[in-house]
């Protein structure tokens, strides 16, 4: 069982720069590879990012490639989202999942524990 909690979600103006993280509970951190993904109102929840177990391979939704920046430090339980150049279409909230399985997904059905969310507000 792994528990997750997200948090650094706010208001910025466009242009400005946001770090989301993501907290995870339990030992077995670095077993899981991790993703965040966002809904946006009315809309379907979307990938964002995702990384590796060991932080050596990360992908990126075509939407976000060059402004956004998923990393991750097993020692201190920990994924983050640097976020940087915001726009209006990034409002959303953000989530965090994590798969137990080695290979990366952009697909919501493949993570088995999800976050509460944390609230993105990009003003224009």
């Amino acid at each position: 069982q792994v528990q997750l909690v997200e948090s650094g979600g706010g208001l910025v103006q466009a242009g400005g720069s946001l770090r989301l993280s993501c907290a995870a509970s339990g030992r077995t951190f670095s077993s899981y590879v991790m993703g965040w993904f966002r809904q946006a109102p009315g809309k379907e929840r979307e990938f964002v990012a995702a990384i590796s177990r060991s932080a050596g391979n990360t992908y990126y939704a075509d939407s976000v490639k060059g402004r956004f920046t998923i990393s991750r430090d097993n020692a201190k339980n920990t994924v983050y989202l640097q976020m940087n150049s915001l726009k209006p279409e990034d409002t959303a909230v953000y989530y965090c999942a994590a798969d137990h399985a080695p290979t990366l997904s952009i697909e919501t059905y493949d993570y088995d524990y999800w976050g509460q969310g944390t609230q993105v507000t990009v003003s224009s």
